[in-house]
């Protein structure tokens, strides 16, 4: 997560959130509060142990709220892993225009942080977690505006000069493209549109005592390509995981497979970039990201 801030991003501070609870939720309102974490996105307040306030930042990000507060309800049963879940919603008001949410507090370092280290529990426990969530999606269910849990020739031609900038020189790039392009030209998905979380990043999951401990940001939730997610054997799992993790998660055929690949040089170059960002002190970037997408890179060379 990143506290750069800029002009876009509406102030929050603990009156304000305190004054939200005494309007909407006046039962949360004299609990302890303190300030968790300032995403990009979304900024994290304490109450109490076991619940946080989470609010949008910017008006892009009201839609995630929205999201996460509409279909989260419905799968949190699901996993066995600790997950975010609504037990309040905030509306718009003066004091604040958006909706923003009440959850339950998932304890732990993000995996930028603090990487999952090795062992089976992590492996299993994400193909569990996989494997409970990607069930056929309603008709109804989002479409993510960034086309995640699309085809991937969606992404191929902006793709190629994000590529270039990023490890333009680097050693790697070739036979990274490689990867891409086979994942360009394996057979597309043509089952039913399954539920994703779709931005299962290190910066989204919690490790305690270096085990993968829950799963949070719920925001992208939306349906499609079961290798959308499938690319977070190697974005969250340590080196030599990610075959033991395809067998544990058991549903996936070489064609997904190769797809998840092609995922994960996609996410992975979008995590180096933004960490670059970070390091200049740009707003979005976000420095612990670089090492993080660099490191899931080598390790899908390493399994190729």
């Amino acid at each position: 997560m990143s506290d750069v801030d800029s002009p876009d991003h509406r102030a929050i501070d603990a009156d304000l959130v305190r004054s939200l609870l005494r309007e909407q939720h006046p039962d949360l309102a004299d609990l302890d509060l303190r300030h968790a974490a300032s995403g990009w996105d979304h900024q994290l307040w304490r109450i109490g142990e076991e619940l946080v306030v989470r609010l949008p930042r910017t008006e892009a990000a009201v839609r995630n709220v929205r999201n996460e507060q509409r279909w989260l309800p419905e799968l949190v049963d699901r996993f066995a892993l600790p997950v975010p879940v609504p037990r309040r919603a905030g509306g718009p008001s003066e004091r604040f225009p958006w909706p923003w949410t009440v959850t339950t507090w998932v304890p732990g370092e993000p995996a930028d942080v603090a990487p999952i280290g090795p062992g089976s529990l992590s492996t299993k426990a994400l193909a569990d977690f996989l494997r409970a969530l990607h069930h056929p999606a309603p008709d109804d269910a989002p479409v993510h505006p960034q086309q995640r849990g699309v085809a991937l020739s969606t992404h191929a031609d902006g793709f190629a000069a994000g590529f270039r900038d990023v490890l333009d020189g680097d050693p790697t790039a070739d036979a990274l493209w490689e990867i891409w392009e086979d994942a360009l030209a394996a057979p597309r998905w043509t089952g039913p549109r399954l539920w994703l979380h779709s931005d299962l990043h290190p910066a989204n999951v919690v490790v305690r005592d270096g085990t993968l401990a829950g799963v949070i940001d719920f925001g992208d939730l939306c349906a499609g390509d079961p290798a959308t997610d499938l690319c977070a054997a190697w974005l969250l799992l340590p080196d030599g995981e990610a075959g033991p993790f395809f067998d544990a998660y058991a549903t996936a055929d070489e064609a997904t497979i190769r797809r998840a690949r092609g995922w994960t040089v996609l996410r992975g170059v979008g995590l180096i970039g933004i960490g670059r960002a970070g390091e200049r002190g740009l707003p979005g970037g976000q420095p612990t990201w670089g090492p993080a997408g660099r490191a899931a890179l080598e390790r899908l060379l390493i399994t190729v």
